[in-house]
């Protein structure tokens, strides 16, 4: 569903790629909806673990720079393709199944939290000026990457990933207590 889309896979097809029956299936889904809905929960938890993961001690440029860093390595390595696997799924569903786009949406804001509190500790540690709106920061770096996934996806090409992250970066720098390097 990652690499063809949802509305793009069929059951068929996830039956022969799970080497399962039609009866298999039926005893744990009810059906393609619903197996959607397992494969949001399942992205967002492996995107949030491995999001927690790198955020959860972040507090200085120097960190954010090596976050930021991780995207646009993932995004060189497969040459722009496939997109975020959240935003993927936001761009597929949000519009046509409102528990999708809540739960996704859900997904993001807890992303953003994460980010969110990494410029808190940034401004608590002195890095960012005391009065940063920590959530705004956050929305903004949040839609530049997604915004930065959506274009090396279109282009094949990690450019306009770069670009974005080191804008948003730039961004928070702005908000710094001393002019940084």
């Amino acid at each position: 569903m990652h690499v063809n889309g949802v509305a793009a896979t069929s059951l068929e097809e996830v039956l022969t790629a799970a080497a399962v029956s039609k009866s298999q299936f039926y005893r744990h889904f009810d059906d393609k909806t619903d197996l959607v809905h397992a494969v949001i929960a399942l992205r967002a938890e492996e995107t949030m673990a491995k999001q927690t993961e790198r955020l959860r001690g972040l507090d200085s440029f120097r960190g954010l720079r090596q976050w930021g860093d991780a995207f646009v390595q993932r995004s060189a390595l497969r040459r722009g393709a496939w997109g975020c696997e959240l935003g993927s799924l936001s761009a597929e569903l949000a519009d046509v199944d409102e528990y999708s786009r809540a739960r996704l949406a859900q997904h993001f804001l807890e992303w953003e939290e994460l980010l969110s509190q990494a410029f808190d500790r940034m401004r608590d540690r002195g890095v960012l000026r005391d009065d940063v709106d920590s959530m705004r920061l956050a929305m903004g770096v949040m839609a530049a990457v997604q915004g930065g996934y959506l274009l090396a996806q279109t282009a094949h090409d990690s450019a306009p990933m770069e670009v974005a992250i080191s804008m948003a970066i730039d961004h928070v720098r702005a908000h710094a207590t001393q002019p940084t390097g």
